[in-house]
């Protein structure tokens, strides 16, 4: 039966496609053994064992996991009824990646099945709770998606947690965790073929309701399909092949998103069809893509691991998909008349005020100490100041400045659940620290907030230009968010894979950690707010008329390029400068505007004041909490916010549905 959530262009020939891709990387790995590095003469044997124990494993190997990955990427799709399903936007590779960085971080020896079971059990919980939170929307590709970004978020970063807890052995799990396909003898291939079989025939065994899954519920039902039991068979395979692969070699992103989606533009319609076409076609993209880096020369191999490589081309694919993806949105835009409003907008922020200074002296004057808690005054008070006080100061500019970028986007593009996490703008900032690190070593913290900016700027430059193609609909933009931040983190894998003090530094931007903070990190939060908030007042007529739309931009003479230009330019500086401080998991940016309208604040002017004052608060309070949750030991920052803000954006979907 067709697919019928993507159109894809009719051909006789479903599988031509199939022959010039095989064709190719025929050619490619012709050219891999031709032009291999090979050593003298006088080591042939050592030679020959480099051949037949390393790299052709490695190419056996990649065939299989691309399988694999290709026919649990089908699964998920048809099973879900969702094009953009795969285990990278699902969560079940940040589940299981997280499931095992705990069990080998506390358990180095555990045998290899082991791993495989703790992967496992790790994308299905994930796969659950993803499932669980789009439930109630009738498990909508949209919905879907932005649950699997929270759980992702939210995974990353306690795996960053633990990882920076454990030292250089995790750190060690974590450049494994990039993806690599690198073999010393022929035990991946005997693991993971007997499972890709299974698979494959557990799969066969299932066709006929996975035939009648592309229906809706209540045909499906007609024909005598049991929805849940069928739905729990089909969604456990899959989990358990992509955990298989995970276990075995590491993330390899978008490897389940690219391959039915090519079989179906290849001309591949019926569920048959798709299922032979997709695992081969999974097959063929990964072992290309593995003979071209490894052709490109040892430095690019070590450069882009195969997750990073196939990462860099899920992003494109996500976006390309975007026209073709067919749901009703995930949010809907807010009217004012929505929320209460506050009768004496003033004296609510001047309430705002004194609960941000009573954060302000909790975070300065209270903490515990080996004996219990205590107060510090006095001299103590006057001790610890010095220490306190920069990474308060920046906690509170950088959430502030999120909380402004955050209300700007969302005044911009017109979306109630645009902020500078949620539309990749924070992981932009990511990529441009990434070359920065790349190009200059250890550049000094003026350069890497000058290429953070770039990077946040860029990334916000398309995102815009994605949304006014498509109306600024919130679904194209949700999704354009999650390819931009697939492309953006592929980027920065790529570093974090070199294992070196380069991917150090950026595993300690990932946690949005502040025990660094001083002075210059203090000076540097409190001025940029003061600069680039300072001439959002003046703005405030571009922010009441852009969400209007089009035609009322226009009838009001406003030129529409121009003013979101400037307005991209200020958020894309805040969140550059936020994100260096505090990294990008927090979602401070959507929570602050959320909560200033859920109060009541009503006018532009007050909702920018209180959401400043809440972002300020509420990551003042996230970096209170983490200094004190397991003292003496410390937990990143990152870790808290996104532990408030994802919860957060789970509730505000839910309300938002049970409120229409």
């Amino acid at each position: 039966m067709a697919d019928r959530t993507i159109a894809a262009r009719p051909t006789r020939q479903p599988f031509a496609a199939g022959f010039v891709l095989a064709g190719l990387c025929l050619v490619a790995f012709a050219l891999l053994v031709l032009f291999r590095p090979r050593l003298p003469d006088d080591e042939a044997a050592l030679d020959s064992i480099l051949l037949w124990q390393s790299l052709m494993p490695r190419a056996v190997l990649s065939l299989i996991a691309g399988a694999a990955l290709g026919l649990s990427g089908l699964l998920l799709q048809r099973v879900l009824r969702n094009p953009i399903a795969d285990a990278s936007t699902l969560g079940i590779a940040s589940g299981a990646e997280l499931a095992l960085t705990l069990a080998m971080s506390f358990s180095p020896l555990l045998p290899g099945i082991s791993r495989e079971l703790a992967a496992f059990a790790g994308g299905l919980a994930a796969v659950a709770i993803v499932l669980a939170l789009s439930w109630r929307r009738g498990l909508d590709p949209v919905t879907v998606a932005l649950s699997g970004m929270i759980i992702t978020l939210i995974a990353s970063a306690l795996s960053v947690t633990v990882i920076l807890a454990r030292g250089e052995y995790a750190m060690s799990i974590y450049i494994w965790g990039a993806g690599s396909l690198s073999q010393q003898d022929w035990d991946g291939v005997i693991s993971l073929a007997p499972r890709l079989a299974i698979g494959f025939t557990a799969a066969a065994l299932l066709i006929r309701p996975l035939r009648v899954l592309s229906l809706d519920d209540t045909g499906a039902r007609s024909l005598g399909v049991a929805l849940r039991a069928t739905r729990f068979a089909v969604l456990a395979l899959a989990v358990w092949l992509s955990a298989s692969v995970t276990a075995r070699v590491g993330i390899i992103g978008f490897m389940g998103l690219a391959a039915p989606t090519i079989a179906r533009l290849a001309g591949a319609r019926t569920t048959g069809q798709i299922m032979i076409a997709a695992p081969l076609t999974g097959a063929g993209l990964l072992f290309f893509t593995d003979c071209i880096t490894q052709l490109l020369g040892p430095g690019f191999t070590d450069l882009a691991p195969a997750g990073a490589a196939t990462a860099l081309l899920g992003g494109p694919l996500l976006l390309y998909l975007l026209p073709r993806i067919h749901s009703f949105s995930a949010v809907a835009p807010q009217s004012p008349s929505a929320f209460r409003r506050i009768r004496k907008p003033s004296a609510g922020l001047l309430v705002l005020l004194v609960a941000l200074t009573g954060v302000i002296a909790l975070a300065l004057m209270v903490a515990p100490a080996d004996d219990g808690w205590h107060i510090a005054s006095g001299a103590l008070f006057a001790d610890l100041l010095p220490f306190r006080l920069p990474r308060t100061a920046a906690a509170g500019g950088a959430g502030a400045m999120l909380a402004a970028a955050g209300f700007i986007m969302q005044r911009v593009t017109g979306n109630p659940i645009a902020s500078p996490e949620v539309l990749g703008v924070s992981a932009g900032g990511g990529a441009g620290l990434t070359v920065a690190l790349f190009i200059f070593g250890f550049p000094s913290p003026t350069v890497m907030l000058t290429a953070m900016a770039l990077g946040a700027f860029t990334s916000l430059l398309i995102m815009i230009a994605i949304a006014a193609r498509a109306q600024f609909a919130p679904e194209r933009m949700l999704l354009a968010g999650i390819a931009i931040s697939a492309l953006s983190m592929a980027v920065v894998t790529m570093v974090l894979a070199q294992g070196d003090m380069r991917g150090y530094t950026l595993l300690t931007w990932l946690s949005g950690s502040t025990n660094r903070a001083g002075p210059f990190e203090a000076w540097t939060a409190i001025a940029a707010l003061a600069v680039l908030a300072a001439p959002l007042p003046f703005l405030s007529r571009w922010l009441t008329i852009l969400p209007l739309g089009g035609s009322a931009v226009r009838a009001f003479g406003l030129s529409a390029s121009i003013s979101r230009l400037v307005l991209a330019t200020i958020a894309a500086l805040m969140t550059a400068i936020a994100s260096y401080l505090v990294g990008p998991l927090s979602l401070t940016g959507l929570m602050a505007p959320h909560l200033a309208r859920l109060m009541g604040f009503q006018k532009e002017a007050h909702q920018l004041a209180a959401s400043i004052l809440i972002g300020a608060a509420v990551l003042i309070f996230a970096d209170w909490l983490s200094r004190v949750v397991i003292y003496p030991y410390q937990v990143p920052v990152g870790l808290f916010a996104a532990l408030i803000g994802g919860p957060y954006l789970i509730w505000l979907l839910t309300r938002q549905q049970a409120r229409r």
